[in-house]
């Protein structure tokens, strides 16, 4: 946002010798960022007003003219120009040498210097507008046209106190306005700047006195949640085709904006001058009333550049009695617009909630200045100051106007925002003790009234503060320290003992899952994009219509948001395959899947948001892959800390192999799969001479060790016994059965290998394992060995039905 100091100073009169570099640092310490400053009046240096005593012909060119040129020196001088509009007596712009102009408009300045036009000297310039950098002002008809001062100036005055760019223009980051709707006008600017320099702030004019008894114009408001405050003036004997003055056009110049018309002039000066944005619809195109409401189903807008908006119920415009005539606080349609024969307007001076406006301007991809504005919130009281500021301009620029109708509709009032705060919290976060009095010159400097009862700061915020940025008692801090600047306050320790670390095991789980992959299991860590190609979801049997699409995606084929790290995965092996024939990755990363997170309105919600783990094992042996990768996740739980897992076979994925897959549970809870990659799904994502072993799990589903209180136990002191087993069970046992039904009697088990075949009955298989037993007493004699054995071969008899095998 630019602000000009001369426009601020119409509200504030500033210390005399305060510095712009001072005023610049202070008003980035204490209130917003300025990102730079410059004097307009820079560029104009030797840029003149000039009078032409005497209009000669060019005796070698019939298009050049020789001028006698007054330019406030003790000589005329003599000046070759090209205009098509000189005549004696004409009040010119004239560049003497050594100024810089762009020529004809166009390139990178030029500095003109003395010198001969076909044969006859030229002493400097006389400039178009565009040359000059002043065709906002002076709007030319043509390249050969030359600025016509209509008398204004004195023979060398410079051409920038002619027109008021002698200035100081501040740009401030807009970025840092965000929480400060009051600041987005010139006004706002000088009150802060008022309250920093302890000066008085000039009041606003009011003449709202002169709308009192006017025929009421009918204002309906159906959408009183978007709209609370919508006032229109009906305005008659105003003239679209007259020019705003210079002293208008210069200042929406410096602030970014070009002059269209008195009329539309008006609305953006008020805008910019108190934060108000106001918008003039011509009178004769609204019929019998205005109407604010959300739009119908199906309904379309026109623009001015003949385009069409395809409005949804959730828009809010404005309507006459018949259609729309304009999206509410962001911009107008083709009917409301302003034409060259329009003589009596209807201004709509109105407040609209941030949220609406700013979620159909985002729809629609609009940033306006009013709806900028609008999006940060502002105060309905405003619309009084907006409206006292446009008809006082409307008199001063058309004296023959007259206010004929006006009508208000008001369903609900900004409330000033009160704020409790104690003494001892202010003092002890500030480090610093504020008697009373100082609180309250402080906080009242910036409009609050405070009240103390001799614990307590009572502070009720303005209403320009009101609607979202004072809310709690934080804020109330803030707007201390920095009126007191923070560099008064010294140097502190942080009031805060640190008596004990705290454990928290749930954090550090995705650290210790990362560096278990990527330093104990070879695994390199990847980072894929949260939008995924539509190719890999397909590839992953990922339902397109159960995924969250984005808006306005990066691609057209990248508009989903990944519900499962799987195609990101495949993605990457495709990405790798070009180099390398087999390798190891995984990702720790958030998937979004459909549902409610979090409900911060009942128009917007946040989706759910789960934190994964997935890792693949790249190669061309499927079955050594599969049980690498199984091996993994085995011994995740004992390395990362956190309670086991296990293994069952629950719900199969549709990118897992047919009978290659285990689903991992965490208790009775299943959390992920492990799988081979099935053949369909990497043919889809074009991967052709490679396997891929892939696990992925919910990461938040793991649970760690409540506490690391471990009970020291001795290495065997006597030798183990050894022994192998071979068994028979049925095909549906697994290992883990085995293995669970004898940990108890064993000091270790180890799973040999498995086998089948026509000595093995149908529907068995075989298993060989090797267990380890021991005492702590002595060495294990033969009988207590052969105990110990039998227990362990009846308790597989009686736990999973295994059958010793004789051979």
């Amino acid at each position: 946002m630019y602000v000009s100091l001369n426009w601020v100073k119409k509200y504030v009169d500033l210390p005399k010798d305060l510095s712009v570099d001072q005023l610049i640092y202070d008003l980035t310490m204490r209130t917003v960022e300025v990102e730079g400053y410059e004097n307009p009046a820079d560029k104009y240096h030797d840029i003149i007003v000039g009078k032409i005593l005497e209009v000669k012909p060019h005796p070698n060119a019939d298009k050049l003219r020789i001028c006698i040129t007054d330019i406030g020196e003790e000589e005329p001088v003599q000046i070759v120009c090209g205009g098509s509009n000189l005549y004696d007596g004409e009040h010119v712009v004239v560049c003497r040498p050594g100024a810089e102009v762009i020529w004809h408009g166009e390139g990178e300045p030029v500095v003109i210097k003395e010198g001969k036009l076909r044969g006859e000297y030229s002493y400097g310039m006389i400039c178009n507008a565009s040359e000059v950098y002043l065709a906002d002002i002076f709007p030319p008809e043509s390249d050969e046209t030359i600025v016509d001062l209509q008398g204004e100036g004195t023979p060398g005055q410079n051409i920038a106190d002619l027109v008021g760019m002698n200035d100081i223009v501040i740009e401030i980051d807009n970025k840092s306005l965000t929480n400060r709707p009051d600041l987005w006008g010139h006004y706002g600017i000088a009150r802060e700047l008022a309250a920093i320099y302890k000066v008085d702030l000039k009041p606003l004019p009011d003449n709202t006195d002169a709308i009192k008894g006017l025929p009421e114009f009918p204002i309906e408001i159906q959408a009183p949640d978007k709209c609370p405050r919508y006032s229109a003036l009906e305005i008659k004997n105003v003239d679209a085709q007259k020019e705003s003055p210079i002293w208008m056009k210069t200042a929406l110049m410096k602030a970014g904006l070009r002059s269209i018309n008195a009329i539309v002039d008006i609305t953006n000066y008020v805008m910019l001058d108190v934060g108000q944005p106001t918008h003039a619809f011509d009178r004769t195109h609204v019929t019998e009333k205005i109407i604010v409401r959300n739009a119908a189903p199906g309904e379309k807008l026109e623009l001015l550049d003949h385009n069409q908006l395809d409005l949804t119920t959730y828009d809010l415009v404005i309507c006459d009695a018949e259609e729309p005539m304009a999206l509410a606080g962001i911009r107008g349609g083709r009917k409301d617009s302003i034409l060259p024969d329009t003589t009596s307007v209807l201004l709509e001076v109105a407040d609209f909630t941030a949220q609406a406006i700013r979620k159909t301007g985002k729809r629609f991809d609009e940033k306006t200045d009013a709806s900028i504005r609008y999006e940060k919130g502002l105060d309905t009281q405003r619309v009084d100051q907006g409206l006292a500021e446009a008809m006082a301009l409307f008199k001063q620029l058309f004296p023959d106007a007259e206010f004929t109708a006006f009508g208000e509709n008001y369903p609900e009032k900004t409330e000033r925002a009160e704020v409790k705060i104690t003494k001892d919290f202010m003092d002890t976060r500030l480090g610093k003790e504020f008697s009373e009095e100082d609180v309250k010159d402080t906080l009242g400097r910036l409009g609050f009234d405070v009240d103390f009862d001799g614990t307590t700061y009572t502070c009720l915020a303005p209403t320009w503060r009101s609607t979202g940025d004072i809310a709690i008692k934080d804020d109330i801090l803030d707007e201390m320290a920095r009126l007191h600047s923070f560099e008064s306050f010294s140097a502190k320790p942080l009031p805060v003992n640190f008596e004990h670390a705290v454990n928290q095991p749930k954090e550090s789980i995705d650290r210790h899952v990362r560096e278990y992959l990527a330093f104990r299991c070879g695994f390199y860590e990847v980072f894929t994009y949260p939008w995924v190609d539509e190719h890999y979801m397909k590839a992953a049997g990922v339902n397109l219509d159960s995924t969250i699409r984005l808006a306005t995606p990066p691609s057209p084929d990248q508009a989903n948001l990944r519900p499962s790290l799987v195609p990101g995965m495949l993605q990457t092996a495709v990405s790798n395959l070009r180099y390398f024939d087999s390798f190891r990755v995984f990702e720790s990363a958030e998937v979004f899947q459909q549902g409610v997170y979090h409900e911060s309105s009942e128009d917007e919600t946040l989706p759910l948001q789960k934190h994964y783990v997935t890792g693949m094992i790249v190669g061309n042996d499927p079955k050594t892959q599969f049980f690498q990768a199984k091996g993994v996740i085995e011994n995740l739980a004992r390395t990362c800390q956190v309670e086991p897992l296990s293994w069952k076979q629950v719900e199969r994925p549709a990118w897992a192999d047919d009978n290659v897959w285990l689903n991992i549970m965490a208790g009775k809870e299943m959390i992920g799969t492990l799988a081979l990659v099935r053949v369909s799904a990497l043919a889809e994502a074009g991967i052709k001479h490679a396997q891929i072993a892939l696990f992925e799990f919910d990461e938040d589903m793991l649970t760690p060790y409540k506490s690391r209180d471990n009970e020291f136990e001795h290495l065997p002191v006597f030798p183990l016994v050894e022994k192998d087993l071979s068994i028979i069970v049925d095909e549906a046992v697994t290992w883990q059965e085995i293995e669970k039904a004898i940990e108890k009697h064993t000091r270790e088990v180890k799973f040999v290998e498995e086998y089948r075949g026509s000595q093995i009955p149908e529907g068995k298989k075989s298993i060989m394992l090797t267990v380890k037993i021991g005492s702590d007493k002595g060495t294990m004699k033969a009988k207590q060995i052969d105990k110990q054995m039998n227990k362990i071969v009846k308790t597989l008899e009686n736990r999973v039905g295994a059958q010793l095998r004789d051979a």
